[in-house]
């Protein structure tokens, strides 16, 4: 089964996204911060991380960063209302990371969400 971790710092949208991967047959396990989250990747080993941007301890670009290092074929996507800070090629960010804007509709999250581990 694939196993997504989810970082996301806003607790009603954490919910909101856990339950529509959930539904959708996923496994998921959800943070409110980047820290928390890189611990748990450090811990056991996730298909994908989906991951906010901003967020407090360690963002999203950062927790992304060594989220990869960690484990080199881990799908990474951000969510995030800040979709250039995620595109600008001085953030480090993963190359092969997606990025959906918010606002996006549950069903296109797991759309794109199907896209990635299906690659």
């Amino acid at each position: 089964m694939n196993r997504i971790l989810l970082a996301e710092d806003d607790n009603d949208m954490r919910r909101f996204l856990a339950k529509a991967l959930n539904n959708a047959g996923y496994d998921v396990v959800s943070f409110d911060n980047g820290k928390s989250a890189y611990e748990r990747l450090r811990e056991e080993p996730f298909t994908l991380l989906l991951t906010d941007i901003v967020m407090p301890e360690m963002d999203g670009i950062e927790l992304a960063r060594r989220a990869s290092e960690l484990d080199p074929d881990l799908k990474i996507m951000f969510i995030t209302g800040f979709a250039a800070v995620a595109l600008n090629p001085d953030s480090q960010a993963p190359k092969d990371a997606k990025v959906l804007s918010k606002p996006f509709h549950l069903k296109d999250l797991v759309r794109e969400v199907e896209k990635m581990l299906a690659a």
